[in-house]
């Protein structure tokens, strides 16, 4: 049984777009579709995609939604003119001249002249067909295109060199991970960004023993007062102002991977500005803090290791981690069936300890006959102990 093809959506941004310009909030949304407000921020994100019931009522919606769009309506293609039939094509004039002319006849002496060959017209250069990349490869030229440069924008919102190249190989190993996933989506390398960006400002980063020792700052006191600069910033304001001054993203491609309102990104951005421009008085106009950020990226040595070893340590990690939920269910599954097997199928009272039982005689050895007793014990001996004799009456 096959699946009918999915309702079209348009790209993430459109959908932001469409919403806002309806003045609707992402919770209203998902009220209308069935979703909650976190749902509709990573559909608007282009982190996860609806599907099933759910596509069909966010596509329904967003088509409405298009539909009142003056916007959408300016921009429609305007409807062809019908034919006016089939064109003719144009006669060659003929005027008096043409038709007063005399055609030469040829004379008897004529000779026709010899026919040349048809000149061979020049081929066109075929077309290159498209080399179909195995997802290696197209995995390797993603990863040699965008990690150095992502690696330089990681380091702006750590300020830690190993860690930022730690944070864009671990994006790339869940890249490679859910590659048909991000083959398919229209911007790889900002799927790949959100992620180490996220792995990178987790709070979690400081409770590695490596988090504890500094590395050492940047060679030139420029460049490490704007190094210390971003990082008092708050994680939040920072990744807006590289993702706007640094990578230059608009505002509201900022605003859909920091998974935040357009106004909200616009006000860190600004209080982001300030709080540069406060210790850095030279750097408040955008320009030169553009060129500030990339200058200080770019001063940097850093690394990056080569793709082959990157899909390699994440495919190890993948079947490590998952053997070990096979090892760990197996054991749970065994321990189960262990307890089940030995556990006890009823109650049994708990027995109640022993207690010492006061005056009672210790027993005594039995000793030797008395002349009666032997005298009892020899005459029970010679009477007959069963028989139909014994029951007859006897005279003494």
């Amino acid at each position: 049984m096959t699946r009918g093809p999915a309702t079209p959506l348009p790209p993430p941004r459109e959908r932001r777009r469409l919403r806002e310009t309806a003045a609707l909030t992402q919770a209203q949304l998902g009220t209308r579709v069935g979703v909650a407000p976190g749902t509709v921020r990573a559909w608007e994100s282009g982190r996860t995609t609806p599907r099933g019931r759910k596509r069909e009522a966010y596509a329904k919606l967003l088509a409405t939604l298009a539909g009142e769009d003056p916007a959408g309506r300016a921009t429609r293609a305007p409807e062809e003119e019908p034919d006016s039939g089939p064109v003719r094509e144009a006669e060659p004039e003929t005027t008096p001249e043409t038709h007063a002319q005399p055609q030469p006849q040829p004379g008897p002496e004529a000779k026709p002249r010899p026919e040349r060959a048809p000149e061979p017209q020049p081929q066109p250069d075929p077309q290159p067909q498209p080399v179909a990349l195995t997802p290696a490869q197209a995995f390797d030229a993603l990863y040699e295109f965008g990690a150095p440069a992502l690696v330089r924008q990681t380091f702006l919102l750590t300020g830690r060199r190993e860690q930022a190249r730690e944070s864009v190989e671990r994006a790339f190993q869940a890249a490679w991970e859910h590659w048909p996933e991000v083959a398919r989506d229209r911007d790889p390398v900002g799927w790949v960004r959100a992620t180490a960006y996220e792995y990178a400002l987790s709070p979690w980063q400081r409770f590695r023993p490596r988090h504890r020792h500094p590395e050492p700052p940047p060679a030139d006191p420029g460049d490490r007062t704007l190094l210390n600069t971003l990082l008092r910033l708050p994680p939040r304001h920072r990744r807006t102002l590289v993702l706007y001054d640094g990578v230059g993203l608009d505002l509201p491609e900022t605003a859909a991977e920091t998974e935040a309102s357009t106004p909200a990104a616009a006000n860190r951005l600004l209080h982001a500005r300030e709080a540069v421009a406060d210790r850095l008085p030279a750097l408040a106009d955008p320009q030169v803090l553009h060129r500030r950020l990339a200058e200080l990226a770019s001063n940097e040595r850093l690394r990056t290791t080569l793709p082959p070893t990157v899909r390699t340590v994440g495919e190890r990690r993948n079947r490590f981690w998952t053997r070990a939920a096979i090892a760990f269910t197996v054991a749970l599954i065994g321990t189960t069936t262990l307890t089940l097997r030995t556990a006890p199928t009823h109650y049994e009272p708990p027995v109640s300890p022993g207690k010492a039982v006061r005056g009672v005689p210790p027993r005594v050895v039995q000793g030797a006959l008395s002349d009666e007793e032997l005298e009892l014990r020899r005459k029970l001996r010679d009477q007959m102990q069963d028989g139909p004799e014994r029951l007859s009456p006897s005279l003494e």
